[in-house]
């Protein structure tokens, strides 16, 4: 029949997740519980007998290790941290430092150990082994205890990074023995789990811990009774807000200052634009250097590069304001050309303008920062007058051509439009955004 072990562990701290390793360390110490009738000996002076690492190798041990561990390591200085200490009824104490921690096993039995130890105990009192004699109390059962720290994997799923939830689980196997020999179990169930309340983490929060049991497969050697410890953690977002996402709106918003910048300021809206599109491209780079390279899209990418097409859009806004006012000055010019002389006007400042083109855009197309004086702006009054009659004959005679109306797009519409649409579109994007991923 199969050896039952009972399980318990005490985690003593979680020390780092990684994402760009997808693993995590963790230090713990881990208990096995099981009978050895075989350990027993009869004494009656000494009520343990204490040995060093050379008799180790001959008693049976569960052999448990980690499933997906990375990494481990045992204490060799200044020599090899073990301890074997054997009672009369069998229990055999057996302690050994592993990794930051202790292991400390105990097995208790009732049958030949008396033989083995009987004939071998003058040799080991001969050969140093035995080191001191001391009382203590008897325990039926085989108790072990570990204390361990181990690099383990786990499985991330970053779609939802930053605003995610990971669990991870460390997972406990016999090595050699399948379901038929060793039985593996948690001895108090869910409650063979105790954690310190003093752990914490930079990064996470630790929403709980809990114990499961399944059967593992393998299929040159059978199925395997595998103990797992699972924790969830919770991603801290108060690190990400300062570090990226308050920085990429921020850059959003500044990009919308050029809508308030006069159209024939180049130099300064240029920049402007050019500069958030530079500093968004820093920030997504920076995000992603630090993350594994992973084939799907993150919560953080959509972000930021939603963030990017925003502040990009802006710079091709302005491309659009210049190149219409552009178009408008060069129809303005060819019509100024043909205009006949304006000196027999006596008050051109009487005609009304039309809805299209206001007086202050007439007053200041074209020349910026120059003094307009009468005769511009009579001939200016003139050059509307001449688009207006040139509009109602293209009417009249039912050609209404397309390329007039997108001539007289009054340049100074777009910008005043993306003062709305832009900061309601990306508050818009940002409800949906968060209303998601929250």
């Amino acid at each position: 029949p199969a050896i039952p072990v009972g399980v318990d562990v005490q985690v003593e701290s979680l020390d780092t997740i990684s994402e760009v390793d997808m693993d995590f360390t963790m230090t713990l110490y881990l208990r096995h519980y099981w009978k050895d009738e075989r350990l027993s000996f009869p004494s009656t002076t000494n009520q343990s007998m204490t040995f060093d690492s050379r008799l180790v190798k001959k008693i049976w041990v569960p052999d448990m290790f980690f499933v997906h561990s990375k990494r481990s390591f045992i204490h060799d200085t200044t020599t090899d941290n073990v301890m074997l200490r054997v009672y009369p009824d069998g229990k055999v104490l057996y302690s050994v430092r592993r990794g930051l921690g202790y292991v400390l096993l105990e097995l208790g039995g009732e049958a030949t150990w008396a033989c083995v130890l009987g004939r071998m105990q003058s040799w080991l009192i001969a050969e140093g082994l035995i080191f001191r004699a001391r009382c203590c109390s008897c325990v039926p059962f085989a108790r072990s205890e570990r204390g361990v720290t181990v690099t383990a994997m786990c499985n991330m799923d970053l779609s939802h990074f930053p605003l995610d939830t990971q669990t991870c689980s460390l997972e406990i196997e016999s090595y050699a023995y399948t379901d038929d020999d060793l039985m593996l179990y948690w001895k108090k169930g869910n409650d063979s789990l105790k954690t310190d309340d003093r752990i914490s983490l930079s990064q996470f929060l630790i929403q709980e811990f809990h114990t499961t049991t399944k059967l593992a497969f393998y299929s040159s050697t059978g199925w395997y009774n595998r103990l797992y410890i699972n924790f969830t953690l919770r991603r801290h977002i108060f690190f990400f807000l300062l570090q990226t996402y308050f920085p990429a709106t921020l850059m959003v918003m500044l990009s919308w200052v050029s809508f308030w910048i006069d159209r024939r300021a180049v130099p300064a809206r240029v920049p402007l634009g050019i500069t958030t599109v530079l500093t968004m491209s820093t920030i997504i780079t920076g995000v992603n250097a630090s993350m594994p390279r992973v084939s799907y899209i993150k919560a953080v990418d959509i972000y930021l590069w939603v963030s990017f097409v925003f502040v990009f859009l802006s710079v091709i806004e302005y491309a659009a304001v210049n190149y219409l006012s552009t178009l408008q000055e060069r129809k303005e010019r060819k019509l100024r050309e043909r205009l006949p002389c304006t000196c027999g006007m006596s008050h051109p400042g009487q005609i009304m303008m039309s809805s299209s083109y206001s007086e202050m855009d007439a007053m200041t197309t074209g020349h910026y920062g120059m003094p307009e004086m009468n005769g511009d702006k009579r001939e200016r009054i003139l050059v509307q007058l001449a688009l207006d009659k040139e509009r109602g004959a293209h009417s009249q005679g039912g050609n209404t051509r397309s390329y007039n109306s997108s001539i007289w797009i009054d340049t100074h519409a777009i910008d005043k439009y993306s003062r709305v649409i832009f900061p309601g579109a990306y508050t818009l994007f940002n409800i949906i955004y968060w209303s998601i991923y929250s």
